[in-house]
């Protein structure tokens, strides 16, 4: 598959749009966008298969199922893995488990980005302090939004409309060039990485209390043979009993 230059400069846009904190959208809807499957499922819809797209995204997203940034920490970033991961193998046409691992050095590359987004943010609090000091309001929004959005626009699209519009027939054909045993240890390699991200899941459901509600949902899928969809939807409802009655009742009684 051919990537053209608008669809590589969308799928830049796409990270650019779950990168964190994106000024444009907002922190939410950012965190959103940066979950492979959201952003796999747009990678794919750009390059006119959206289905493969979250088929892809879905299975890069496995290992990132419980990234987060505690206590300064800077985790892989799943959002450039997942934009860079989808259009790669759809490119190169491989299965998800080889996507998975042709997107794990584009999170820590994702990681790269963010620090140096963070370092040279810091200039323009520095203006933004300045321009407070001038009782300048005017200045101190623009400084706040404009010179950050226009430099995050840049560090993120950029990257990805090189990577695949100059880079992804290089890319494809390096992949083609590995049929055979090469590819099989990719794919090996892709099966074991989504088992990483789960077993980090369930090490953090270790309380009690949310071990359950795992087990519960283990039990039904087992016994039941009951969709994943439907599983999702009464999962949704329990949850929301959950929240809504004990533990809104627990933090009243403290």
């Amino acid at each position: 598959m051919h990537i053209s230059f608008i669809q590589a400069l969308l799928c830049g846009i796409v990270y650019f749009l779950g990168f964190d904190g994106c000024p444009i959208v907002g922190v939410t809807i950012s965190q959103a966008f940066k979950r492979p499957i959201v952003c796999g499922t747009l990678v794919g819809l750009i390059l006119g298969d959206p289905v493969t797209g979250c088929i892809m995204g879905a299975a890069i997203n496995l290992p990132y199922l419980v990234v987060i940034s505690a206590g300064g920490s800077v985790p892989l970033d799943p959002g450039l893995a997942g934009t860079l991961g989808t259009a790669l193998g759809m490119a190169s046409n491989v299965s998800p488990s080889v996507a998975v691992t042709l997107a794990t050095p584009f999170a820590l590359l994702g990681t790269l980005l963010w620090v140096v987004h963070m370092t040279v943010d810091v200039a323009f609090v520095h203006l933004c302090d300045k321009a407070a000091a001038e009782g300048d309001l005017k200045k101190v929004c623009f400084y706040h939004f404009v010179p950050p959005t226009i430099f995050m626009f840049l560090i993120t699209v950029i990257p990805v409309f090189v990577t695949l519009y100059y880079g992804g027939n290089a890319i494809s054909g390096f992949i083609s060039s590995l049929s055979g045993t090469p590819l099989t240890i990719l794919s090996l390699i892709g099966g074991v990485l989504p088992a990483l991200g789960i077993a980090l899941n369930l090490r953090a459901m270790t309380s009690k209390d949310t071990l359950v509600f795992f087990m519960l949902g283990f039990l039904i899928v087992g016994y039941s043979n009951l969709p994943i969809l439907g599983l999702s939807l009464f999962a949704v409802i329990i949850s929301y009993i959950y929240t809504k009655f004990i533990v809104k009742d627990e933090v009243n009684e403290d």
